[in-house]
């Protein structure tokens, strides 16, 4: 197959406007918790060698310098209406430098500029999936002078307009929507579709841009722009569900709105009772949120890793507590629940020769050829044993079929009209009903009709065992949303045990599915393989997508990336978001409790701020250790 390079679009070629900025590098995160450590060592190293002063001075210029920016950040942040775990630490830095305690300030400081670094490290980078998608497109467009192959200029796909004829090689996609006019070749519509099968391509054929092209070239008619086709619309869907995503809430927020304000009540009890203002800041030292702060990030990267030992690769912070809290789960069909290539199903004889000898001889025949039908059907003769004999003066009508000879005999294999050729008198199929229904490879032989060999795409073994373990983990309701036709979309569904199919789809119609779902208040998980899976994997609460034979697109538009070919491992994932999530309550929920009490204490004036700084970080050690033991 001869293959061109096919150049990546400017965005402005798929009619989409981008974003010129760029999220800053995930490094910076660390900066802030780094220098704060550093300060606090140099600080140290002077109160060791006994000079306090000096000590205090240094730790309170870092506390200045460094708790600025957390400030303003609060500050901001307060005027937009969010208010989380931070306000309590910054309260307690201010309270610090006002009150000229820069040592508890400063580990204050470092505890919550240390758990937002924690926090970014697992989160991880900002999904590029926009940006894969235009850099797939294709650039140029071959346009026809005149209407001849011999006359051919290239021009940016936005110059093309409506009716023009382009020339479509082979290896390329196709750069419009549009209409076969000229030629015969198979096109690989599955970054569009997710079907694996490809599309035979003639004159009337309808071709959507993204779809690349085999075997032969192609003339094309163009019936949409460049901007308007379906790969253009993947893209802008991409987008505007990335973009519409509500933003999650965190765990660790959700405790914050309770215990936020007890913290401030028990701070104005504290100073009314004994006018210390030293009191004060000893309770908002301790009661500084460091489990909230901690515990998450901690027990999320632990997950993550966890993940990543069972080659599963999650890509935001957020995803693992999605997957804890999905109930509904929505399945693509091709490459998801099926294996994504298609296998020989069937051989049926319709003249005298049985079905072995079909088999022999078409795979005797297709051992010489390159297509991917043509290897499933040698693939079938090994494994039922048929022994693959010697082909001589095999010629292949590329995309369309093979003939030679096998032992004496004159054999052709491949589409109705080209075996037809090779039929005496013209007759028909001997089941000619059959002829225009699925996919399949007629094979004659001396002449005669002898019989075909059907295609289909085969169910993943174990999912009936899968789909019901998803409902013991709480999964209450599955779909299966698939481009392939509606009843075998159904069929598939009936097997597996998922009660909703809906085939027929494009990729807009999956994403009105899941946006469905989710403005009902469903937590939507949506599994997927293929690029037309993207804008609903970006939709859906959660995204997983199955990346093991690259992934490209799905795997940047999807929150979890599966690398093995296993379906049955999304159930791992959501046992291994719930376990997480146990955890990160657990640390959570002791470490208040414990933060409580020592507030009680620092508001009695037992625990002054030094002392209850240094009782924090041992509190934060242990939620520390705790929340690590998701990554076993």
């Amino acid at each position: 197959m001869a293959v061109s390079t096919v150049h990546a679009a400017p965005p402005s070629a798929l009619g989409i406007e981008t974003e010129s900025s760029q999220a800053p590098p995930a490094w910076r995160a660390w900066v802030l918790p780094g220098v704060a450590l550093a300060w606090l060592v140099v600080g140290s190293v002077a109160w060791l060698q006994g000079s306090s002063a000096l000590a205090d001075r240094i730790w309170f210029v870092g506390l200045v310098v460094l708790g600025a920016p957390v400030v303003l950040g609060t500050v901001r942040q307060a005027l937009r209406g969010q208010f989380a775990t931070d306000l309590v630490a910054t309260l307690a830095i201010v309270t610090a430098i006002v009150l000229v305690h820069p040592l508890a300030g400063l580990v204050v400081l470092l505890m919550q500029t240390g758990g937002e670094a924690l926090d970014k490290f697992a989160e991880g980078r900002a999904s590029a999936a926009v940006r894969a998608l235009e850099e797939d497109a294709p650039r140029f467009a071959h346009r026809l002078r005149g209407g001849t192959v011999t006359d051919v200029e290239d021009v940016p796909v936005d110059a093309v307009g409506v009716d023009d004829l382009l020339l479509v090689r082979p290896g390329e996609m196709v750069p419009c929507d549009g209409v076969v006019v000229d030629g015969f070749s198979h096109v690989d519509t599955s970054r569009l579709t997710g079907e694996p099968l490809p599309l035979e391509a003639e004159g009337g054929v309808k071709l959507m841009s993204g779809s690349l092209n085999l075997e032969s070239a192609l003339t094309v008619r163009a019936t949409a722009l460049a901007g308007e086709s379906q790969y253009a619309r993947i893209v802008e869907l991409v987008r505007s569900a990335q973009a519409s995503k509500a933003p999650l809430q965190r765990l660790a927020d959700r405790y914050a709105v309770w215990f936020t304000p007890i913290t401030l009540l028990v701070c104005a009890v504290a100073y009314v009772a004994s006018g210390d203002w030293d009191r004060v800041l000893a309770v908002l030292v301790v009661a500084t949120p460091c489990p909230l702060i901690l515990a998450t990030p901690v027990a999320i990267i632990g997950g993550v890793n966890r993940a990543a030992r069972a080659h599963v690769v999650v890509r935001t912070g957020g995803a693992l507590e999605q997957l804890a809290a999905a109930r509904v789960a929505i399945f693509d069909k091709t490459g998801t629940l099926t294996v994504g290539t298609p296998e020989v199903s069937a051989v049926v004889s319709v003249g005298t020769l049985p079905e072995r000898e079909l088999l022999r001889l078409a795979a005797a025949l297709e051992n010489h050829s390159g297509h991917l039908l043509g290897r499933s059907v040698v693939a079938a003769a090994a494994a039922a044993g048929v022994p693959v004999a010697n082909a001589d003066g095999v010629r292949e009508d590329a995309g369309r079929g093979v003939r030679g000879l096998v032992g004496g005999r004159q054999v052709s294999v491949g589409a109705t009209s080209f075996v037809a050729a090779d039929v005496y008198r013209g007759e028909s199929p001997a089941n000619a009903r059959v002829a225009a229904a699925g996919l399949r490879a007629w094979v004659v032989v001396d002449g005669r009709w002898e019989g075909y060999i059907e295609f289909a795409d085969r169910i993943r073994d174990g999912l009936p065992a899968f789909f019901r373990r998803l409902r013991e983990l709480g999964i209450t309701r599955t779909l299966l949303l698939s481009g392939d036709s509606a009843s075998h979309t159904e069929a598939v569904a009936r097997e597996v045990g998922i009660a909703d199919a809906r085939g027929e789809l494009l990729p807009g119609d999956k994403v009105s599915v899941v946006k469905e779902l989710v403005d009902s208040g469903e937590r939507v998980l949506m599994v997927g393989d293929g690029t037309n899976d993207a804008p609903a994997l970006s939709a859906a609460h959660v995204g997983v997508a199955l990346a093991a034979h690259g992934g490209g697109i799905t795997a940047e538009a999807a929150d979890v990336v599966i690398l093995t070919d296993d379906v049955t491992r999304v159930a791992d994932m959501i046992q291994l978001g719930r376990r997480t999530l146990r955890i990160a309550r657990q640390s959570i929920r002791v470490g208040l409790g414990v933060s409580a009490l020592a507030m009680v204490f620092a508001a009695l004036g037992y625990i002054p701020p030094v002392v209850g700084a240094a009782l924090q970080e041992a509190l934060d050690v242990a939620v520390i250790l705790n929340a690590l033991r998701t990554s076993r």
